[in-house]
């Protein structure tokens, strides 16, 4: 099974993905886990050891609740995603978040012959993310920065339009998505999920 989990800042993706890696029996493969472990947590694993200077150059971003550019995440992307411990499949959170990341992925599923089975989007509120997110306390959480990516995941005008809501067309486009109420107690939604994997 091979997922990727969408949805705004705390929308449940970092709830629902490990219980569904669980469930499936396949690594979790989280971009803002890593990241903020990377940058916050002195973590001593290598397993990114390569992306060593891509955390460095994502951290100014991640502190101010920015997105980290599409180049850093797709070279991130593409050196995790061809570690041995994925190759019978993955739940992919925290990545794509521009309709160009989606694109970029399915190049890569391609050259390593993947295909992705569903982008599964958790849909909530904007209140709803920021109380969660808020409640969260995590070193980039606090509210304006929380405000802010709830800003850009939102937006749809300007420059802002061709970030996250797009990658929703993109995969709805491709009979890949599957939209959840997020809204709901984290066991009712992850049985809306598996009951529509079927």
């Amino acid at each position: 099974m091979r997922l990727v989990v969408l949805g705004g800042s705390g929308a449940g993706k970092s709830t629902q993905a490990p219980r569904l890696g669980k469930f499936f029996n396949v690594p979790l493969v989280s971009t803002g886990e890593t990241l903020r472990e990377a940058i916050y947590g002195n973590s001593q694993d290598n397993t990114y050891g390569e992306l060593n200077n891509l955390v460095i150059e994502a951290k100014p971003y991640l502190e101010q609740g920015e997105l980290v550019p599409d180049e850093m995440m797709i070279e991130f992307i593409k050196v995790r995603l061809k570690q041995p411990d994925v190759n019978n499949g993955w739940i992919l959170e925290g990545y794509p978040r521009t309709a160009f990341q989606c694109e970029e992925l399915d190049f890569l599923l391609e050259d390593l012959g993947q295909n992705l089975d569903w982008a599964i989007y958790l849909q909530v509120s904007s209140a709803v993310m920021v109380s969660r997110s808020v409640g969260r306390l995590l070193p980039d959480d606090q509210l304006e920065i929380v405000q802010r990516r709830v800003e850009l995941f939102y937006d749809s005008y300007g420059a802002l339009r061709y970030r996250t809501i797009p990658i929703l067309e993109y995969y709805d486009h491709r009979h890949r998505l599957l939209t959840i109420n997020g809204d709901q107690s984290p066991e009712q939604v992850q049985q809306n999920i598996l009951t529509l994997l079927g």
